[in-house]
Parts: structure tokens; sequence; C-alpha cells
């Protein structure tokens, strides 16, 4: 089964959390959220929430301005 992130896919495997699936992308930006189907996840949660099989991902960048 695949994970579809920002229209690519990859693997998913059972147990697989957030910063798992993170780190299979190999982006090196620090994301502060995702967005997984309607539910957003925070970076300090990225290792305790797991990544239904099946999900749209998407990555959301932190924006700062001034």
């Amino acid at each position: 089964m695949m994970v579809l992130v920002e229209g690519r896919q990859f693997n998913w495997r059972e147990g697989m959390t957030v910063a798992d699936l993170l780190r299979e992308v190999g982006d090196p930006y620090p994301y502060a959220v995702v967005r997984i189907h309607d539910r957003v996840v925070s970076r300090p949660d990225f290792e305790k929430v797991t990544v239904p099989r099946g999900s749209e991902v998407y990555l959301i960048p932190l924006i700062a301005g001034g």
C-alpha cells in the first residue's frame, strides 16, 4: 500500500509515524506541521502520530514575515 505526499507515492508500513515518513521523503526542510487528510499534526507529535494506510499527506512550511 502507498501513501501520497505532495502528489508523490511512498511505501506505507504498519506503525509508520509522521517522522518516519518525512525521513522517507528525504526533504531536509524543517516542516512545522503536516496535514493528513483533514488532520493537522505539529512537529512535537511527529514521532507519536501514525500515518494511516492510503493517506494523502501535505507538507506545510512555516512562513514568517515582518
